[in-house]
């Protein structure tokens, strides 16, 4: 630290501008924090909390979103106490989930990590790749069905959608900085909040009008399909409420960006609470 406030002031810099790493001075309010964490918890894992409901039924459903939720709470309470290591006030800040590992854990920990963490990276890209080309997909046939009829299969290749979507992310992931576009996420946390009240008023309006859908309290069997294929749904489903509790991952990101004086952990609790509720609500609809 002193290292880093001498350098600062040899080279004529104000250490005003600077935290105590020597980066600039961090500006993160948790607006900013708010924002992330919204996009990254009310993705696209939320459009599917209603088909995993009605696979898990209303009991074990509704048990598994919150034991989730415990389950991110508790690792997330974790992971910012680690952001600084040894000691969670005055040690060395770790900037990232890899780094945290390395200083706490170790060497070959840190290489297991990285596996692991990369394999899941590429893993949540590939599904949002998909997720979205059968998003441009089943628009298509929407339209399709619109102007032609029911009646009139409108099969289409989603494999087309698959290449523009991968090119666009290729060309967008060349942008230079593109980590410091904060407005992104305000504008994601607008679209998360949009897609998900769209959700909830198609299915209000759907049961408003008179259709009035079976339910289960517990797991649901439909006779149209076999044991393995219900099994299947039922993990599937399982899966997918994991998945959409899947921000831990960026949690240092997030907390890296913030100012010294501002503790994300005050704020993780409401962030659950919110997020429990959402989800309820939307699974339910």
């Amino acid at each position: 630290m002193k290292k880093q406030e001498s350098f600062s002031l040899e080279k004529g810099e104000d250490s005003q501008e600077f935290d105590d790493d020597g980066q600039p001075r961090r500006t993160g309010t948790w607006m900013s924090a708010s924002a992330h964490i919204i996009t990254a918890v009310v993705g696209s894992g939320v459009l599917s909390l209603t088909w995993c409901l009605a696979q898990l039924g209303w009991v074990f459903g509704t048990c598994l979103l919150v034991v989730f939720a415990v389950i991110s709470w508790y690792t997330c309470i974790l992971l910012t106490d680690y952001y600084r290591s040894p000691h969670p006030v005055t040690g060395a800040r770790n900037y990232n989930y890899m780094q945290a590992v390395k200083t706490n854990l170790g060497g070959r920990q840190f290489i297991l990590c990285a596996i692991a963490q990369y394999e899941t990276l590429v893993g949540v890209s590939i599904g949002y790749t998909i997720t979205s080309s059968i998003s441009m997909g089943a628009i298509r046939r929407s339209n399709c069905f619109r102007k032609y009829g029911h009646d009139r299969g409108c099969h289409t290749l989603n494999s087309y959608y698959l290449l523009i979507f991968g090119f666009i992310e290729l060309v967008l992931s060349q942008i230079p900085n593109f980590h410091k576009l904060s407005f992104l996420s305000i504008i994601a946390t607008i679209m998360s909040f949009v897609y998900s009240t769209i959700g909830i008023g198609l299915s209000i309006a759907k049961i408003a009008g008179g259709a009035h859908p079976q339910t289960s309290i517990g797991m649901p069997h439909r006779e149209d399909m076999s044991s393995k294929d219900n099994m299947w749904n039922i993990f599937c489903a399982v899966g997918d409420i994991a998945f959409a509790y899947g921000f831990t991952s960026i949690l240092f990101e997030i907390q890296a960006s913030l100012s010294l004086s501002l503790s994300l952990s005050l704020y993780i609790y409401i962030y659950i609470y919110i997020y429990i509720y959402i989800y309820i609500y939307i699974g339910g609809c």
